[in-house]
């Protein structure tokens, strides 16, 4: 079978670094192989085809492989799967300095999951909130500060808004131009009195600001 010396395109890189200047890939004794597909069925890369007719696993994708994996050769039966040593890994982590570049990501990825814990919990405070209600709101709303003039209105009450959504087609027209901008949130009650005393004066409010509610609607 060929072997492809070119990751596939998602692969190319690993963290800025040409991908076929890392030699870490799996190599397969075909002597030792026994032919059981675990490695060919487990990589989630391609890193290997299986040759029904020698019935044997080949590695035909090598730099699709992750670099420092060895996954395969921990999982194979007849240990007939090795790797270059470590140290390939290590090295090229030092001269890349690695560990210095993956810092901002690693900052950003820290945000994103702060965020998606942020998110689930406040998604389970709706789902275990009395009563809630869903806005759909158009006009100048950063202009007027409507989120500003919302958090200010819930801050002292057992209120909160969540899973709020702002849409602008242009930050640019917004400021210049007036274009509307769309927002969507969740009214949500924390407390047992629930949200109907507060509607109207959260409608007034929406409304004082010159934007449109189109829509409002309880939630099951």
């Amino acid at each position: 079978m060929e072997v492809i010396k070119k990751p596939d395109p998602q692969f190319a890189y690993w963290h800025g670094i040409p991908r076929e200047e890392i030699p870490w890939y799996p190599t397969i004794d075909p002597e030792k192989c026994i032919g059981c597909k675990l490695c060919y069925v487990s990589c989630g890369r391609n890193v290997f085809s299986f040759d029904a007719k020698a019935h044997k696993a080949v590695v035909t994708k090598p730099y699709n492989c992750m670099v420092g994996c060895s996954t395969c050769a921990t999982i194979c039966p007849a240990q007939a799967i090795s790797f270059p040593d470590r140290e390939i890994v290590h090295r090229i982590e030092k001269e890349h300095r690695i560990i210095g570049k993956i810092q901002k990501k690693a900052k950003a990825k820290m945000a994103k999951d702060e965020y998606e814990r942020a998110r689930v919990a406040a998604m389970e405070e709706v789902e275990n909130s009395t009563f809630s209600v869903k806005y759909s709101v158009a006009g100048h709303i950063l202009e007027r500060e409507l989120v500003k003039k919302l958090l200010q209105f819930i801050k002292d009450k057992e209120l909160d808004i969540v899973d709020l959504k702002l849409n602008t087609p242009s930050l640019k027209g917004c400021w210049n131009e007036k274009a509307p901008s769309y927002l969507e949130f969740v009214v949500a009650a924390t407390g047992e009195e629930g949200i109907e005393q507060f509607m109207n004066e959260l409608d007034r409010i929406i409304e004082s600001s010159g934007c449109v509610i189109i829509d409002r609607k309880k939630l099951d």
